[in-house]
């Protein structure tokens, strides 16, 4: 009874437990180094989060908002031309862009499917689009003169259907291509079909590829397109648009911080400049009965109150008096007001 009891007691209840998982959290917590070997004070410690080294994520989050609104537009540009090329509406919505690994990428394929391989000259790397079986008959029948109704058979598809498919996959290849214009000039180029992705092997089973999954609704028929594109291919675009941004806001930037300076092409801009008064008013009776010689009285403070516009806005305050033979206006004070764009001097 003697050792079982000392068993017993030997048992933590959940209470210990925890107690002694904290503890080893905070020793965790205090045991960050720095590269050189230095220890990171735990008050200072810098946020630490989990790397997966098998599926490496080589864009930031602002870099797939980015990419992100630019595939936004090229699928609705897609969607537009390809209800009209097959005079039928042909709905595009993105359901995922993500990255992750060739290997991943194919072993996600279905299977029957049709892929399509393909080149963006003149950069490196082979992509692949991946069409539902489903959705490619569906086309080829609408092609044919059908009504674009969901063929429910699945199988791969014939040469004569290959055929046809491929000028949908050229208008889609041709709108990837275009959305990076800006950046470098691209021609897509098929280089084949598949109906397997298992035994693909157009690129190392760890490269990162970039995947973009489509919702197509085609009449009745609602399937997926797959584009997937190696990032070592659409690395120098990537860097590219990275450049241009930057250089773009910097540009900006300099703009609002950029001091007026004076520049010789406006020495010859001429701009009408008058002073005047803020005297008192009259009636309408009063002023239709002032003739010729009349003697108005002015406050003889209304001196310094003088008034300059320019171009017909209020710019400063001065004193009015003679230089010489000539009225003369020593400006005392700047009037800070928005400016009224082509306002007509109002005299008094």
């Amino acid at each position: 009874m003697s050792d079982d009891a000392n068993d017993f007691s030997n048992i933590l209840d959940q209470s210990e437990i925890d107690k002694l998982l904290a503890s080893a959290e905070v020793q965790t917590k205090q045991l960050i180094f720095r590269s050189d070997g230095t220890r990171i004070d735990p008050a200072r410690a810098p946020k630490i989060e989990p790397y997966d080294f098998r599926n490496p994520v080589f864009l930031t989050e602002v870099e797939l908002r980015r990419l992100r609104l630019l595939h936004e537009d090229f699928i609705r540009y897609l969607s537009a031309r390809l209800s009209l090329f097959l005079r039928m509406e042909f709905s595009l919505k993105m359901a995922k862009l993500t990255t992750l690994s060739y290997a991943k990428f194919t072993e996600a394929l279905p299977n029957p499917t049709h892929l399509c391989l393909f080149k963006a000259e003149p950069m490196l790397g082979v992509g692949i689009l991946d069409i539902n079986p489903r959705l490619a008959l569906t086309v080829a029948d609408r092609m044919l003169g059908g009504r674009g109704h969901s063929v429910k058979a699945e199988r791969f598809l014939t040469e004569i259907e290959v055929g046809l498919l491929e000028d949908i996959i050229n208008i889609m290849l041709e709108e990837w291509c275009g959305q990076w214009r800006l950046e470098k000039e691209l021609h897509p180029q098929i280089i084949g079909h598949e109906n397997n992705g298992r035994f693909l092997q157009t690129s190392p089973k760890d490269a990162i590829v970039l995947a973009l999954t489509l919702e197509a609704d085609f009449g009745d028929c609602a399937e997926q397109i797959q584009f997937g594109v190696p990032y070592y291919t659409i690395e120098p675009l990537v860097k590219s648009m990275q450049l241009r941004r930057a250089k773009d806001s910097n540009l900006s930037s300099e703009v609002i911080h950029k001091r007026a300076e004076w520049q010789p092409v406006y020495e010859q801009v001429k701009l009408p400049v008058r002073a005047q008064w803020d005297a008192f008013e009259l009636s309408l009776r009063e002023i239709s009965s002032l003739r010729v010689g009349d003697v108005i009285e002015m406050p003889a403070q209304i001196i310094d109150k003088t008034e300059v516009l320019i171009n017909g806005n209020r710019k400063f305050i001065g004193s009015v008096g003679l230089d010489s033979d000539r009225v003369a206006v020593k400006l005392a004070s700047k009037i800070n007001e928005p400016e009224t764009r082509h306002a007509k001097p109002i005299g008094r």
